[in-house]
């Protein structure tokens, strides 16, 4: 199994945008585990997931808002390192209002990089693997792949990366995108808009139909969280050449797989009911990640049953979570 080399804190403060979200309390976790100094900002009255770190002194909470240039200012302020892990929109309800989409997520992060500019040593942006390529012409995707989103979540994404690339040629801000599968694991909330496995394995746990958009081939990759944020913590160390990387499993599970899988976790039954399929949905997004395993030194360390596995037992022992 390859050995991860992470860096150490000593004492750095990281700014983690968007902390109290699934990833980013993860993420949190890791970086004061690791001796980091971190601000949480996020907007407030919102409930964190998982454990609460306000009675650790490495940790403060910022309450703010992300298009207040006031707000991320104050937030960015004596911070080495930033994780931009903020979106206001989802990939399906994007196209309805991309007006918003672009005010909110592109210019809020200009703002960002505006003040990040002066002193941040780095910033490390979350883009999604699943939307910026559009429907695939090879697979698995590699990042040089046509980018042809779909979707207005994507394009914002996309857009968001072009300025880090102009923020670095124009101000030298280093900077890391990681183009992400989809996540699960532990801690993801089983009622949500989004997330397959969390909400199939919510619904098989709690007894309920789920519906599956189309016949149940479209083909994803996921990647358990720990993974993800292991390619995070990686990702802080100056960058040697490349910037976008691909973090995912390597490998496609269809929507069908998925429901098997969770049904030999469970031993449950799933009750599916199956409609029609929506047009945003390409069939197939698996991504390459081999640029990530060489350039890194990252690869997935938790498989995809054992990931699921992992998920089962822990929502067994936190019944909250399959009513939130």
């Amino acid at each position: 199994m390859l050995e991860l080399q992470f860096p150490v804190g000593g004492g750095r403060r990281c700014l983690v945008l968007g902390g109290r979200g699934f990833i980013g309390s993860h993420l949190i976790a890791a970086l004061l585990g690791r001796g980091f100094r971190v601000r949480c900002f996020e907007r407030p009255h919102v409930k964190p997931i998982g454990e609460s770190f306000l009675d650790n002194p490495n940790f403060e909470l910022y309450e703010g808002d992300f298009t207040s240039e006031t707000d991320v200012a104050e937030a960015l302020s004596e911070c080495d390192f930033c994780y931009h892990l903020v979106s206001t929109t989802l990939p399906k309800s994007s196209n309805s209002d991309p007006i918003f989409d672009v005010e909110s997520n592109v210019v809020g992060t200009i703002r960002l990089l505006n003040h990040a500019k002066n002193h941040l040593q780095k910033i490390v942006f979350v883009s999604s693997g699943g939307t910026v390529y559009g429907p695939p012409v090879e697979v698995p995707i590699p990042e040089t792949h046509p980018t042809n989103p779909v979707c207005s979540y994507g394009i914002t994404k996309l857009m968001i990366e072009k300025y880090l690339g102009l923020f670095y040629d124009l101000y030298n801000l280093d900077y890391t995108v990681l183009r992400l599968a989809n996540p699960f694991g532990e801690g993801q909330r089983t009622l949500a808009s989004q997330g397959a496995v969390a909400v199939f394995l919510g619904k098989v746990l709690r007894g309920e139909p789920i519906e599956i958009w189309g016949d149940g081939s479209v083909v994803r990759d996921y990647i358990h969280v720990s993974d993800v944020v292991d390619a995070l913590l990686l990702s802080i160390a100056p960058s040697n050449g490349g910037h976008v990387f691909n973090i995912g499993s390597g490998c496609g599970h269809s929507l069908n797989e998925v429901l098997a899988t969770i049904e030999e976790v469970t031993q449950c039954r799933a009750a599916r009911q199956y409609s029609e399929a929506r047009v945003f949905d390409v069939p197939v997004n698996v991504l390459n990640i081999s640029e990530a395993q060489y350039s890194l030194g990252w690869s997935p360390q938790v498989s995809f049953f054992a990931g699921i596995d992992r998920f089962a037992r822990w929502l067994g022992e936190n019944n909250e979570f399959l009513k939130s």
